[in-house]
């Protein structure tokens, strides 16, 4: 029996060796890990037309059913998280192409939404920048105690955003389109309209799928 082909799509940061044990797959499979990206359909199916598997980091490029049609070799799709909007699952399971979705870890965005922020309200950029050059502190950093955070999309990302904002006793506001006072105050906001995010928010943070 021919081993199976492997194709890791859009692995930017050549990490994808080293979170998994490819090895244990040596045997069955042979593994391709695309670093670069593509964006023409036409290029993204020569490139995967040989392939029975595909694994995707998240979203970077759409399997479409228009694309999918054209994979005549491919039996399952598998991609980081629970789920992946850029797949149209319908289609694959038309095709009969399985879709599989791995584990994840959920703290990574509520990590870097946070070192976002503080990294806009003291300017650690810029002074990190100015230190580097010789120079020294240029500006005063902002306080968050007291201050507005805008939340589009409270869903769990966007309540563990709001628990981190309570311990710098910021004010939270949140609004989305299915967003009601009750899930708001259980997901430890205050519900404004849109207008009224946008308006009051001194610092606005987005959460949508």
């Amino acid at each position: 029996m021919s081993k199976y082909k492997i194709a890791v799509l859009d692995d930017y940061q050549d990490v994808a060796k080293s979170f998994a044990d490819w090895t244990v797959l040596a045997e069955h499979a042979d593994i391709k890990i695309f670093t670069d990206h593509l964006h023409r359909e036409d290029e993204i199916v020569a490139r995967l037309m040989p392939f029975d598997i595909i694994c995707v980091m998240r979203e970077p490029t759409p399997l479409t059913a228009a694309l999918l049609m054209q994979l005549l070799n491919l039996k399952l799709i598998v991609s980081t998280g629970a789920r992946n909007r850029s797949i149209d699952v319908a289609a694959a399971e038309k095709l009969q192409i399985e879709v599989r979705n791995t584990d994840y870890l959920g703290h990574g965005a509520l990590e870097l939404t946070w070192a976002l922020l503080m990294a806009i309200a003291k300017h650690i950029p810029q002074e990190n920048a100015n230190l580097r050059a010789g120079g020294w502190q240029h500006m005063v950093g902002n306080d968050l105690k007291g201050k507005t955070l805008g939340i589009l999309g409270l869903g769990n990302l966007g309540a563990q955003v709001a628990a981190v904002a309570k311990v710098f006793d910021m004010d939270v506001i949140a609004w989305s389109e299915n967003l009601t006072p009750e899930k708001a105050i259980a997901g430890g906001a205050r519900y404004v309209d849109k207008k009224t995010l946008f308006q009051e928010s001194d610092y606005l943070t987005v959460h949508m799928c």
